[in-house]
């Protein structure tokens, strides 16, 4: 759990939607957390970035944010730590540089992937596959809400860790701890 005992609740009150809606993964959910709602506020984007700080390892090289919501976390994160931020597209340009990640070489580097929500991690598993191909040691990921099962590592597959600022788990305890009995 974050050392920021309201970072959860403010979280949970900006970013949770109730609604039908359909995940990156295809699965259907009845509850939405719009990250964009936390990344676009500065402050709270600012505290997410410093608890994500105390989970980064202290043999990083680079941090790779994820296109689009791990852009805004990784530029804070490298704004705070002073490490250098690639900005990982999905899929690699198909014109100009045509790289696949903006920023300094990955090759013999050791980076840390920064995404936003992660529930069944398809993304940042073509990112972890396509940044090893080219060169990178990636080993973890750091996400500001983990929404996988809890006690499941959704990456385990690839061989990545997953560290969390938030997980489901803390946001749900939050929401009951605010509607009351």
């Amino acid at each position: 759990m974050t050392s920021d005992p309201d970072l959860a609740r403010d979280v949970d009150a900006r970013c949770r939607l109730s609604g039908e809606f359909t995940l990156r993964s295809g699965q259907v959910s009845h509850e939405y957390f719009d990250k964009y709602l936390f990344e676009t506020d500065p402050a709270l984007l600012a505290r997410v970035a410093a608890q994500m700080q105390g989970l980064l390892p202290s043999d990083v090289d680079l941090l790779g944010g994820l296109e689009m919501g791990g852009i805004p976390i990784v530029t804070a994160l490298s704004a705070r730590t002073g490490l250098p931020a690639l900005f990982v597209r999905k899929k690699a340009k198909e014109y100009g540089t045509c790289k696949l990640a903006e920023g300094p070489d990955v090759a013999g580097r050791r980076v840390t992937l920064v995404e936003d929500v992660i529930t069944t991690g398809g993304a940042v598993r073509d990112a972890t596959n396509a940044l090893r191909e080219a060169g990178a040691t990636v080993d973890l990921v750091v996400c500001a809400i983990d929404r996988s099962p809890a006690g499941e590592n959704p990456l385990s597959d690839v061989g990545l860790e997953v560290r969390a600022v938030l997980t489901k788990a803390d946001l749900d305890a939050v929401r009951a701890a605010s509607s009351g009995p």
